[in-house]
């Protein structure tokens, strides 16, 4: 990357969609065009791993019940817990966000590729809203994400409805939106859309280096 601070920077993309909408699905489809892709549920794995500082904190605000016995987050129990208690929800993601948030800014400033793309499920509600230059939603009804969701991740149809009902609702995510990709009719159309939004990505990026 040029040290020079005048020099026109990558576009930053920011990739969104409710849960289960697909989002991983397309953010490949960019990756296998050679696009960088910065992936926070990818750091925030990384941010909860074993020993990491963060660890703590969850312990305090959510007590041993979100653990295994050997020092691990036992995810299951940390979303059943959170999914029903806003306050819990409230406090992991004030834990989380900031260390996410960081280690993310610092992925993009070492991006030398013309545009990358940048996954955040909950930019509708994210200050990292500001630090995108386009909006990119992974749209599908909430009747696919509930049934991709019961058969992702074995949820009952209970806890499964709290999750999607706890992010920002379908309406809200197309009000950001630069570009909407609709993640409902295979995946040889996802494709094809990714492709022309690989175009015109780059052609963006490069009338904004002229």
């Amino acid at each position: 990357m040029s040290n020079d601070p005048s020099a026109p920077r990558p576009l930053r993309v920011g990739l969104t969609g409710g849960i289960a909408s697909g989002k991983t699905t397309v953010a490949n489809f960019f990756a296998d065009l050679g696009v960088p892709v910065i992936d926070t549920d990818v750091i925030a794995r990384d941010v909860v791993a074993k020993g990491a500082p963060a660890l703590a904190q969850i312990r305090a605000a959510l007590g041993n019940e979100v653990f295994s016995d050997d020092g691990m987050l036992d995810r299951k129990a940390m979303r059943k817990l959170v999914f029903s208690d806003e306050r819990k929800r409230r406090q992991l993601e004030g834990i989380l966000h900031p260390r996410i948030r960081e280690a993310a800014v610092i992925q993009a400033q070492a991006v030398t590729y013309p545009y990358m793309i940048i996954v955040v499920p909950l930019l509708v509600e994210s200050p990292m809203r500001e630090f995108m230059d386009r909006v990119l939603v992974v749209d599908c009804s909430e009747d696919e994400q509930l049934s991709r969701l019961l058969a992702r991740d074995s949820e009952n149809e209970a806890q499964a409805r709290r999750m999607i009902a706890a992010q920002a609702s379908r309406d809200e995510r197309l009000a950001i939106a630069d570009d909407v990709v609709l993640n409902d009719a295979g995946l040889d159309e996802t494709r094809s859309k990714i492709e022309a939004l690989h175009k015109t990505y780059l052609e963006l990026s490069n009338s904004n280096r002229e």
